[in-house]
């Protein structure tokens, strides 16, 4: 018989064998979605990269991330080049570029732009490459999507035939990568203090040349070939605000006129370089009217981001509990795997009922998103996608952010070393997801302003009641805590969009607009479960949605009872 460690051992062993060998091909929910969402001559034409991509994220991909995340091989600022010119760079660890081949290559997470409408493509593969975590690209790969989305929507004739191609190429060594350059040190969220200032200096590319000079304090992708900057052209506040696409090198091979101070020791996203950087007269152009310059922000770029965001998390999620799920199955404690206590069964429940929800909740708006761009959704629809993506941004984070906590929990003392597993990383790689393109403070005051000055609250409630209906008895049955959370809701939000301070009401209106973004997302997982064809399987992700609604949308958690236990056990039981 062999000895304690030994077997204890084995047990680590199995449980690393318990891992997804291909993250699509093991997530029977990913799959129905794509199969609803891009029609089946679509998901056809796709499947087979879908699932080649999965391979790689669960195998070489996750490897490189792992040898890029240690402290020795974070990116170090490569200010001059051997001979002393200023090259302003930043070096990569060879694993850093390895991992952006498979994301970039194999992935094609940038080049699936080149089709018109695929957002739901898109954010599918980088839902599997956030598998991974941040793995020192998928923040870039979020801010190249805006420079795709600002110059397809505004960018002049000549300045899409300069750059787009270079975005949209599925090769590494030759694609052309973004970055979003707006916060500056007097604050993030009030942008209408922003001072870079911008001065007119000639025309190029078909639209107006800037020269580019203040302080940006925050510029993750540091070393991005094309940056999105906000830069005043005049007056006070957002109005006065342009927007400007700066490249890294200038029409003659040189570094563009701007400097990084330094590199950000941040606690998440560590592969990713983050800097400080002073523009000195660099060469930027307009992209758009400078006087829309926040709007075309808003619209191409952050909200782009949000959603990303929102991706980005469900993918976290999903890791995290592939991790917690598989090491429950495996560990033995007190004579038996401690799946197979209720109260692990719970924390497993629980963690899958969050990531189900949010992968639902991301791809809907995905769907949401390619239907906008086709010009399809009008009225109540554009409202439920523009307060939707907030909502879902900040709900996401928060889910996630708990998930990860407790698949940390489900490994004990294990689950905080970095050596052992993922967790640690997803979860600093989660706080940043946080605090980027909106906290959740700045997330609530925007939908207060939507819903307080647009009236969009009404539209956007008329949207999740009807995904809340599904005409199946028992699904209608679990989401009836849903319809009371938005009934509570509308009964309170007259008096609270009434209320002459918009901080106080913010403040009011916080735990109820929390409810709305789980109802979108609850909504969203009651549509998908429409589409599984197997009863049996239906009837089992059924209760994963009943944890959800129990758990978020109820006005009182219920307490657990044998029903629930009983519930949580066949959850454990699930694969995929």
């Amino acid at each position: 018989m062999a000895s304690n460690p030994v077997k204890a051992r084995r047990d680590l062993h199995a449980w690393r064998e318990r891992q997804p060998a291909n993250f699509y091909t093991s997530d029977r929910q990913l799959v129905r979605l794509l199969q609803t969402f891009l029609g089946q001559d679509r998901y056809l034409r796709h499947r087979e990269h879908f699932a080649s991509f999965g391979a790689v994220c669960a195998g070489p991909l996750d490897e490189a991330a792992v040898i890029n995340n240690r402290g020795a091989n974070l990116p170090e600022l490569d200010r001059w080049s051997p001979l002393g010119e200023r090259i302003e760079a930043v070096a990569h660890h060879p694993s850093y570029h390895d991992c952006g081949r498979h994301i970039y290559e194999d992935g094609e997470v940038i080049a699936a732009y080149a089709e018109p409408a695929s957002n739901v493509r898109a954010l599918a593969l980088f839902y599997l490459s956030s598998h991974v975590g941040e793995a020192g690209h998928n923040c870039p790969v979020a801010c190249t999507a805006g420079v795709v989305k600002a110059l397809g929507a505004e960018g002049s004739d000549a300045l899409k035939a300069r750059w787009l191609g270079g975005v949209l190429t599925n090769t590494y060594a030759d694609r052309l990568d973004g970055a979003q350059f707006v916060t500056e040190v007097q604050g993030g969220s009030d942008v209408g203090l922003n001072a870079v200032e911008a001065t007119p200096d000639g025309e190029g590319f078909g639209t107006t040349r800037w020269r580019i000079t203040g302080e940006k304090w925050f510029c993750s992708n540091s070393d991005a070939d094309l940056i999105l900057m906000t830069a005043r052209v005049a007056g006070h506040g957002t109005q006065g605000l342009g927007l400007f696409l700066v490249p890294r090198l200038l029409e003659d091979g040189t570094v563009n006129h701007f400097t990084v101070r330094r590199l950000k020791d941040k606690i998440g996203t560590r592969s990713m370089p983050s800097g400080e950087i002073d523009f000195q007269g660099a060469v930027g152009y307009a992209v758009g009217p400078v006087d829309k310059g926040f709007r075309t922000l808003m619209a191409q770029v952050i909200n782009t981001s949000r959603l990303y965001n929102t991706v980005g998390t469900a993918g976290i999620a999903r890791r995290a509990r592939l991790v917690a799920q598989a090491y429950a199955q495996s560990r033995v404690a007190f004579g038996h795997p401690i799946a197979q206590y209720p109260l692990v069964q719970e924390m497993v429940a629980r963690m899958r009922a969050s990531s189900q929800a949010l992968t639902a909740g991301a791809m809907r708006l995905a769907h949401g998103l390619d239907r906008a761009e086709r010009g399809e959704l009008a009225g109540d629809e554009l409202a439920w996608l523009r307060v939707g993506t907030n909502l879902a941004k900040m709900r996401s984070c928060q889910h996630s952010h708990r998930v990860v906590l407790t698949a940390i929990e489900t490994l004990g003392g294990n689950g905080a070393i970095e050596t052992f597993s993922v967790l640690p990383r997803l979860l600093r790689d989660n706080v940043v997801y946080e605090n980027w393109e909106g906290t959740h403070n700045t997330l609530i005051a925007q939908t207060h302003r939507d819903f307080a000055k647009h009236g969009l609250h009404a539209p956007f409630i008329a949207v999740l009641r009807r995904d809340l209906t599904t005409g199946d008895a028992a699904i209608d049955a679990a989401l009836a805590p849903a319809h009371e959370a938005l009934d509570r809701a509308e009964d309170a939000l007259g008096a609270i969009l009434a209320l002459p301070d918009p901080g106080t009401a913010a403040l009011l209106l916080r735990p109820h607009v929390e409810r709305l973004g789980d109802a979108l997302f609850a909504g969203a997982f009651a549509q998908d479960l429409l589409t599984e064809a197997d009863p049996a399987r239906r009837a089992a992700e059924l209760d994963v949605l009943t944890v959800f609604v129990d758990e978020h949308l109820r006005a009182a958690r219920p307490d657990p009872d044998l029903a629930t236990a009983a519930r949580f056990g066949r959850i454990v039981a699930l694969d995929g």
